[in-house]
């Protein structure tokens, strides 16, 4: 037994794996301290991952060299590629997956790594040494050393769950909250505040009148997280169901809404915008009939369901009357009501890109402690989080992406530059460049640079090399190859094109707007026999990426040049170079926001609310600008 690591990472969610794989495979000796070790990345909210934008995090994870994609492709019982309808930049995959097989891939992929070991315990005391961070003090008196520790204690930070007006201890239902960790940080002057989030109800499938409910099934396609190559999981597929409430539902809602501890003043703090409970949804959409509802399962052969937007904190029996009129529901029995679950959390403008906190050194902060939601948000940060932790103790350069190289640049500068007022969730709103930023592309804007600081592995770089040769070599086919207009004006008319005057070049028929690069395959033998050579399991991706840099090439330059000025305000690094209390020409405002956030770049300061444009002007007069 050795009670001295290199990186100590708290916490066993999705944060907390990714962070410890990460620093592991980097070579750090890895101690991770979870309170249950059958419960690793336990999908606690509904068991699914991505969806819009969290798709493309979860992606870009992969692309790096975690996990969270491998283990969803291993554990997926229903992929759907979302947003199909829309441009490829709007393009998100989301799975649906089996939970219990989720979390046993994790800790079998965990085990697998020779650099991490493991403690089922829970962490109550930091060590500190000045403002260093030097270990942590379990519950058992055990006392464990390290050089950095990721924090990634979820909703276990003094958790708190309600259920009408039943309230009891808990980071999650069946597990204990986390104690004295707040309270410590918060005497060395952290700013701690209170979130509240919420689950649904749990539905035995027995009960459920299915032919009442519109069934969504998953692509045939054959789609999948992680760029890496794998066989299909074998696993059952299964299809969600969609069904809505009505007036008589919302009637019985209101009636217990003086019970509901979101709204008699038993919880204070603050709860998710884009995710709200069902009483919130009856309340602040007062004009709306109806709420859509989605029955999810739980894993390919129980009968346990996820009520997917019913969410509440509601008292049980209001619960179960409200559903009851339902379409379908009518004889609906629960495993569990839903409850809601107020914690603690940091305000992440505390820390820098990095991670690290600014007030003790080589001490991480990632996941909800920061004022996220979501698996696929924790995720990242845990990665990013466990990534700079190896290079700060090895005395390497941190590693931080930016606004235009992925959707997790955006998210960790969006946290440590704006904070947070609600639980942060991700949306391809909040990103600037989310032409640049695709689904599709991610392994080649990351891999590269993770392959750089010795993450992703050589094979992995080298397989990505091999989608570029083999999508060049398709685009290049596409240029080359020469149609004759009476092999294929039929075919484009029955297409609702119009037909060739002339002979032109394969690309030009796939630049016509009712033409994709699959309808290709149906019309051009040729093309058909050449596409066929490619690997199957490569073959979609390959067309994909290679009809996207095409069609969209205008959009996609127009975009980098965009991204190329912006890089000039990032380059401009002002960190430590002001004192900003003393200059009088910034406003009030600004004078303080810059002064608590410190940003690093004049890129980051624009981005502060309540910095305005004439401030930052006045910082590039001061630099000479």
């Amino acid at each position: 037994m050795e009670f001295n690591y290199d990186v100590i990472v708290v916490g066993g969610g999705h944060a907390g794996c990714e962070a410890a794989a990460a620093a592991a495979n980097l070579g750090s000796k890895v101690l991770l301290i979870t309170m249950d070790m059958g419960r690793f990345a336990q999908m606690s909210c509904n068991p699914a991952i991505g969806g819009i934008a969290k798709g493309q995090i979860v992606r870009e994870i992969d692309a790096l060299g975690g996990y969270s994609g491998i283990i969803t492709d291993k554990s997926s019982i229903q992929f759907r590629m979302l947003n199909r309808s829309k441009g490829p930049a709007m393009w998100s995959p989301r799975a649906q997956c089996d939970r219990v097989v989720y979390s046993y891939e994790w800790r079998k992929q965990l085990e697998e790594i020779e650099n991490v070991f493991f403690w089922q315990d829970s962490v109550t005391e930091f060590i500190f040494q000045d403002n260093i961070i030097k270990g942590v003090r379990t519950a058992n008196k055990v006392e464990f050393l390290a050089k950095a520790v990721v924090l990634t204690t979820g909703t276990f930070l003094n958790g708190l769950m309600h259920i009408g007006s039943v309230s009891s201890e808990g980071g999650r239902v069946s597990e204990p909250a986390s104690k004295g960790l707040s309270e410590q940080l918060l005497s060395r002057g952290f700013t701690v505040g209170r979130m509240k989030t919420g689950t649904p109800v749990r539905i035995d499938e027995r009960s459920v009148n299915f032919s009442k409910l519109e069934e969504q099934k998953g692509d045939e396609e054959n789609y999948r997280f992680s760029y890496l190559p794998s066989p299909d999981n074998g696993l059952i597929k299964r299809s969600c169901f969609v069904t809505y409430t009505n007036p008589e539902v919302h009637k019985v809602l209101e009636s217990g809404l003086e019970e509901s501890p979101m709204y008699n003043g038993t919880i204070q703090s603050i709860g998710p915008r884009y995710c709200p409970s069902i009483e919130t949804k009856i309340v602040t959409f007062a004009s709306k009939d109806r709420h859509q509802l989605f029955l999810e399962p739980e894993g390919q052969d129980t009968i346990e369901f996820y009520l997917n937007g019913f969410s509440s904190s509601l008292p049980l029996q209001t619960q179960i009357d409200a559903l009851k009129l339902v379409e379908g529901l009518e004889n609906v029995k629960v495993f569990r009501p839903g409850y809601a679950i107020e914690y603690d959390f940091f305000e992440p403008t505390q820390l820098k890109h990095s991670l690290e906190t600014k007030a003790i050194s080589n001490l991480y902060f990632a996941g909800q402690i920061n004022g996220t939601t979501g698996y696929e948000e924790a995720a990242a940060q845990g990665l990013m989080a466990g990534i700079n932790a190896h290079q700060k103790i090895n005395d390497q350069n941190e590693f931080v992406l930016t606004r235009d190289e992925a959707y997790i640049g955006v998210l960790i500068d969006d946290l440590v530059t704006k904070g947070v007022d609600e639980p942060y969730r991700m949306f391809t709103s909040r990103a600037e460049f989310r032409i640049l930023l695709r689904q599709d592309d991610a392994d080649t804007r990351l891999t590269p640079k993770s392959h750089s600081i010795g993450l992703a592995s050589a094979e992995r770089l080298e397989y990505l090399q091999e989608k570029i040769a083999l999508r060049d070599n398709l685009i290049s086919f596409l240029k080359d190859y020469s149609v004759k207009t009476k092999l294929v004006n039929s075919w484009l008319e029955s297409k609702g094109t119009s037909p060739l005057k002339q002979g032109v070049k394969l690309i030009d028929l796939l630049m016509r707007p009712q033409l994709r690069i699959f309808d290709l395959l149906e019309g051009v033998p040729d093309f058909k026999r050449y596409v066929d050579d490619i690997d199957e399991s490569r073959r979609i991706e390959i067309l994909e990426s290679a009809e996207i840099l095409l069609k969209y090439s205008g959009y996609i330059n127009r975009e980098k040049l965009l991204a190329d000025k912006f890089k000039r305000l990032e380059n401009l690094s002002i960190e430590g170079k002001f004192d900003y209390d003393t200059i009088k020409t910034l406003s009030t405002e600004a004078r303080q926001k810059l002064g608590k956030i410190q940003p690093q770049t004049i890129g980051q300061a624009s981005r502060i609310s309540g910095v305005s444009p004439s401030d930052i002007n006045v910082l590039l007069v001061l630099m000479g600008r």
